[in-house]
């Protein structure tokens, strides 16, 4: 445990630095007297500062500890190095039931938007179940169910751009995953969701690590299997969906923190989920001092610079693990 403390103090490091950096970042520039000023008493630049890039910057670094955190625990449960929330059709089952809303109820409330994502990412967790039930369920086969699941869902996504063009620049811009526009609104539910669900993370922490070395194991040593794996499933189903609400589909965050993770810290999960959630939430985060700082004024959406760093590692990953 000591020695992952070292690697932990620098991720911490690092998005302290990723976050003062995003305060600079954007098409106004400021110096830090201007900054200092806008966060203790407002003035010319409180908008600027106040409810625009630190909003923005809290959010991205909850929705990639959310991310980081889903991806861990479907790892955990499901024993595939290859699982992440995105790749097993729980985003997809979120952005479709998400996309739905904004096309049909454009009007809709803002906590009306995180309850759809949640149901539609449960209805994709059962999907996959359901389907993986009718032949034996290994690592695997939940692994390339859970990406036919998720390419049948994003051509639901997609059918209903199609039907409804009208509605089709918000929601693209949420479905490519960004964090423009996000406020201080989304910040109250998203908060509250990662208060309470990280200590139940770190309950199954323990659980979790006697469960990788097998079924019959743990059952020796008194884990109730089948509950364990439900409810770090409902909670991974829950952060990835909550996040998916806030900044669309951010892809490869839930693949690439829990690997990166495990390079640092081990196979530990009570630090493990720790460092991959900080890991995630620097992701996110740096994606977005790129999406807006690298031609400004135009902004890319986050989710273009996440694909573009886990893309090449997902393609690793499957050469590594091609004899399954």
């Amino acid at each position: 445990m000591a020695l992952s403390k070292k690697p932990i103090g620098f991720a911490v490091f690092g998005l302290i630095i990723a976050g003062i950096t995003s305060l600079y970042t954007g098409v106004i520039n400021l110096d830090t007297g201007q900054i200092l000023e806008a966060l203790r008493n407002g003035g010319e630049h409180d908008f600027v500062v106040n409810h625009y890039r630190l909003p923005r910057m809290v959010l991205a670094m909850l929705v990639g500890a959310g991310l980081g955190l889903s991806g861990v625990l479907v790892q955990g449960v499901i024993r595939n190095p290859l699982a992440s929330p995105d790749l097993m059709g729980i985003s997809a089952g979120a952005g479709l039931a998400a996309t739905g809303l904004l096309v049909f109820y454009p009007q809709a409330p803002l906590w009306l938007l995180p309850v759809a994502a949640i149901s539609g990412g449960l209805l994709a967790a059962l999907m996959i179940y359901a389907t993986a039930m009718l032949t034996h369920p290994t690592p695997a086969r939940l692994a390339l169910t859970g990406v036919a699941i998720s390419a049948f869902l994003s051509s639901g996504i997609d059918f209903l751009l199609i039907v409804h063009p009208i509605e089709i620049n918000t929601a693209m811009v949420w479905l490519t995953g960004s964090l423009w526009g996000r406020n201080w609104e989304q910040f109250p539910l998203l908060f509250a969701v990662m208060c309470l669900l990280i200590p139940i993370a770190f309950w199954l922490a323990w659980r979790l690590d006697v469960l990788g070395s097998g079924e019959s194991i743990a059952r020796g040593l008194g884990v109730h299997v089948t509950q364990v794996q439900a409810l770090a499933l409902i909670v991974s189903v829950v952060l990835a969906s909550v996040s998916v609400s806030v900044a669309g589909t951010i892809s490869f965050v839930g693949l690439l923190s829990p690997h990166l993770a495990r390079l640092l810290v081990g196979g530990k999960h009570a630090v493990l989920i720790p460092m991959a959630a900080l890991i995630g939430a620097l992701l996110v985060l740096v994606s977005d001092i790129l999406a807006r700082g690298l031609i400004p004024p135009t902004e890319f959406p986050a989710g273009i610079i996440t694909s573009v760093i886990g893309a090449p590692y997902f393609i690793y990953l499957l050469s590594r693990y091609k004899g399954w």
